[in-house]
Protein backbone atom coordinates (compact mmCIF):
# COMPACT_ATOMS: atom_id res chain seq x y z
CA UNK A 1 0.00 0.00 0.00
CA UNK A 2 1.01 3.91 -0.86
CA UNK A 3 0.32 6.61 1.16
CA UNK A 4 0.51 10.02 -0.32
CA UNK A 5 2.72 12.64 1.95
CA UNK A 6 0.34 14.48 3.02
CA UNK A 7 -1.40 11.65 4.33
CA UNK A 8 1.88 10.22 5.73
CA UNK A 9 2.84 13.70 6.89
CA UNK A 10 -1.20 14.08 8.95
CA UNK A 11 -0.46 10.11 10.22
CA UNK A 12 2.82 10.82 11.54
CA UNK A 13 1.16 14.43 13.36
CA UNK A 14 -1.42 12.39 14.95
CA UNK A 15 1.12 9.90 16.23
CA UNK A 16 3.21 13.02 18.02
CA UNK A 17 -0.02 14.65 19.12
CA UNK A 18 -2.01 11.51 20.37
CA UNK A 19 1.47 11.38 22.88
CA UNK A 20 1.43 14.88 23.84
CA UNK A 21 -1.72 14.90 24.94
CA UNK A 22 -1.69 11.40 26.60
CA UNK A 23 1.33 12.16 28.43
CA UNK A 24 -0.14 15.28 29.83
CA UNK A 25 -3.07 13.02 30.61
CA UNK A 26 -1.62 10.54 32.80
CA UNK A 27 0.34 12.89 35.20
CA UNK A 28 -2.63 14.97 35.76
CA UNK A 29 -4.35 11.65 36.37
CA UNK A 30 -1.30 10.98 38.65
CA UNK A 31 -1.03 14.09 40.63
CA UNK A 32 -5.25 13.78 40.87
CA UNK A 33 -6.02 15.54 44.09
CA UNK A 34 -9.92 15.62 43.89
CA UNK A 35 -10.50 12.16 45.29
CA UNK A 36 -11.32 11.08 41.89
CA UNK A 37 -8.34 8.69 40.64
CA UNK A 38 -7.13 7.72 44.71
CA UNK A 39 -9.72 7.66 47.76
CA UNK A 40 -8.65 8.72 50.92
CA UNK A 41 -6.45 6.11 51.59
CA UNK A 42 -4.52 6.94 48.39
CA UNK A 43 -5.31 3.39 47.01
CA UNK A 44 -6.14 3.71 42.75
CA UNK A 45 -9.87 4.10 42.14
CA UNK A 46 -11.61 2.40 39.48
CA UNK A 47 -11.53 5.98 37.61
CA UNK A 48 -7.86 5.60 38.22
CA UNK A 49 -7.43 2.05 36.05
CA UNK A 50 -10.30 2.91 33.67
CA UNK A 51 -8.35 6.08 32.56
CA UNK A 52 -5.18 4.81 32.52
CA UNK A 53 -6.20 1.83 30.08
CA UNK A 54 -7.48 4.28 28.20
CA UNK A 55 -4.10 5.78 28.26
CA UNK A 56 -2.35 3.15 27.60
CA UNK A 57 -3.98 2.36 24.61
CA UNK A 58 -3.97 5.32 23.39
CA UNK A 59 -0.36 5.36 24.21
CA UNK A 60 -0.25 2.39 21.50
CA UNK A 61 -1.98 3.41 18.96
CA UNK A 62 -0.67 6.54 18.86
CA UNK A 63 2.38 5.19 18.53
CA UNK A 64 1.51 2.62 15.58
CA UNK A 65 -0.36 5.15 13.59
CA UNK A 66 2.99 7.17 14.07
CA UNK A 67 4.91 4.75 12.34
CA UNK A 68 3.08 4.01 9.39
CA UNK A 69 3.19 7.77 8.93
CA UNK A 70 6.62 7.91 9.45
CA UNK A 71 7.46 4.93 7.16
CA UNK A 72 5.07 6.92 4.96
CA UNK A 73 7.36 10.20 5.25
CA UNK A 74 10.56 8.13 5.02
CA UNK A 75 9.58 6.30 1.69
CA UNK A 76 11.03 7.48 -1.29
CA UNK A 77 7.72 7.48 -4.11
CA UNK A 78 5.15 9.17 -3.77
CA UNK A 79 1.36 8.75 -5.17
Amino acid sequence: MKLSRRVSWFLLAFGVWSWVIWVTFAKNLWKDGSGLAFDDAGDPTAYFWVHLALAVTSFILGTAVGVIGLRGVRAKTDL
